[in-house]
Formats: C-alpha cells, structure tokens, sequence
C-alpha cells in the first residue's frame, strides 16, 4: 500500500511482489535510474556555473544539434546502468544502434532492455526551462544467454514492462509505472532521497489546457486545425487555456496534473510526426493510461503501433480521455 512521504527505496521492496517475474533484477534496474537521474540533476542545476550549457557542435542521429548536457546525460545513464549489468541492451536517442552490454563474464544473462531519451527538451538548459528524461524498460524477447538483437528494442509499447520519466524543474520528480498505476516521487535534495509525494496519479477524464506548437498551424492536419479552432470557441466551458512549454516532459506532467491535452502532430513538412515512437511516445502513452488518459496518433492507440525502426517516428496525441477522444472525431471526420 502506497504511503506518502514513503522513500522510492521502500516503494520498490514493497511492490515487488506485483510484478510476475519478482526476481529482483527489475527493481535494481529501477534503483540505477534513480541514481542516474540524482547525477543528471545534479549537473543540470549547476547549468550556467559551469561551462556545460549550450550546444557542441555536433548532431545526432536525428539531425538534431546536440547540446553539452544531451551528451553528459546520455553518457550517465548508459555508464550507470552498464557499470551494475542489469541490462542486456540500450538504445538512446542520442545513439545511431542500440548499445549490447556483455556482462563481465559475457554471458549476456540480464532480461532487460532500455530504451530512452536522456534529455528531453535541451535546449531550454540556456534558458532555465524545465527538462526531463523519458525511460521504458521491455523483457527481451531473445534467448537469455544470448546478445540482445533489434527485435529486442522494436516491441510494441503494449508490451513494455514499466516507463517513467524525471522532471528536472523547480523540484525534481520522478515519475514511474510497471503497469500497477503511477506514482511520483519527489527528491529532497538535502538527503539525496525520493519520497512518494504524488500517489496513484490521474489524469482527470477531462480538461481545459491545450499544448500544442500553433506556430505550425499553417502545417497541420485539417482535423488538428479544427480541434484547435474547436478549443478557441466562446462556449460556456470554452476557450480553453493554451499552455506549452516545448518540453515534453513537463507539458505532460502539468496536464496530467491539471487535466489537458498534449498534440504533436504530422505537419507538412514532417508527414510521420516528429516525436519518436520507442524513446518518447510508448512510454509516455504507458504512464497516460495507466493514469487514466489516453494517446494516439489521431487514428489509433499508439501502445499498439508495431515499430518498424529504432527511430521512428509517429504523430502524437496524448492526455485526458476524452480529449483525446475528441481530437480523434475530428481527425476521422476530417479525413471522411
């Protein structure tokens, strides 16, 4: 039974028991997260002190300009996690192929993968904007004993075996789900310790916030104009309120708070979407419906996408139920 102000630590002995293969392994995966994302926290509020902000010149796989903490995250995370063998493979946005972790003994005997965005929403370091990191955790399909291969990563979200992310902003959090609801943990940085502060997290069923880039509005969908048309209306319980940040993390976590919806959809320019479906989308879609919520890419439930690539990408819906729902009419209406 969750007890606020309960440490992660204990959350995580106690709740072993609801997962089916309690073996302990899953749970120590959980604990080196913790202890990355404390790291991560760490050189992220020093961001400005030291040289570490900023971009370095170089892009990655998605032809992105990777910024100095992208760079430090990802190598925390991956160094965190291969130092403790608990995990048989990671892949990283920030990666070009998914990373095979041997094990000292090279018996490639760890269970899990990892797939994962190390930094999501860098380039607000510069500006003291809140960030996060997105995780999702997968049972390898492959034989125990044997190196971890690509079908290993590319499992659809349905079946991932927990996600989570942290949000690094006024207060860090850590936010997480194996399938048994979510919970939030909030980290005292005067001990070093997360404390459950935000037990079984709901989204409500409905909301008044939307978040969506309107810069690109000329780009969207019919039906994405529309809803937003929709969201401006003067109506008893419209307009609803605009609000985004360009951080995924923290745009979700605020509606899931809130009650509201986060839209990136395909645009013109960028047919299939722009969020990655593996790094960013399934984890997030988990942690919404476990919470209440829904996503979708405007026609169908994004835990049942099929990946096809370690990154690929997909049009992303994703917050209160009927929201979603009703973004989902309009897109089909549209395209009648």
């Amino acid at each position: 039974m969750a007890r606020k102000n309960q440490t992660l630590g204990e959350f995580i002995i106690e709740n072993q028991k609801d997962f089916p293969y309690a073996s302990g392994e899953l749970s120590r995966l959980i604990n080196s997260i913790r202890l990355a994302a404390k790291m991560v926290n760490h050189e992220v509020n020093k961001a400005g002190l030291v040289d570490i902000t900023g971009a370095i010149g170089e892009t990655n796989v998605q032809g992105e300009d990777q910024q100095k903490l992208d760079v430090l995250a990802n190598e925390t995370f991956i160094n965190t996690m291969t130092n403790r063998e608990i995990v048989c493979g990671i892949a990283s946005e920030e990666n070009d192929d998914f990373i095979t972790i041997k094990g000292q003994k090279s018996d490639h005997r760890n269970n899990y993968v990892v797939l994962m965005d190390p930094l999501d929403g860098s380039s607000n370091i510069d500006v003291n904007v809140s960030v996060g990191t997105i995780f999702s955790i997968y049972r390898r399909v492959t034989p125990t004993g044997t190196p971890c291969t690509i079908d290993d990563f590319l499992q659809p979200g349905n079946l991932q075996v927990a996600a989570g992310y942290i949000i690094y902003g006024t207060s860090t959090m850590l936010v997480y789900t194996t399938g048994h609801g979510v919970n939030g943990f909030t980290l005292n940085p005067a001990l070093g310790t997360y404390y459950l502060s935000h037990p079984n997290m709901k989204f409500p069923e409905d909301g008044n916030i939307y978040s969506v880039n309107e810069g690109n509005y000329i780009h969207f969908p019919q039906g994405i104009k529309d809803y937003i048309k929709y969201c401006q209306e003067e109506k008893e319980d419209r307009p609803y309120t605009s609000r985004y940040i360009g951080s995924l993390v923290s745009d979700i976590h605020r509606n899931m708070i809130k009650g509201g919806i986060y839209m990136y959809p395909s645009t013109s320019t960028s047919p299939n979407g722009k969020l990655r479906l593996l790094y960013e989308c399934n984890p997030m879609a988990f942690i919404a419906e476990q919470a209440g919520g829904s996503a979708s890419d405007g026609f169908r439930r994004i835990l049942e996408i099929k990946p096809t690539e370690l990154h690929e990408r997909t049009p992303f819906i994703c917050g209160s139920k009927n929201m979603v729902d009703k973004v989902e009419s309009f897109m089909k209406k549209s395209n009648s």
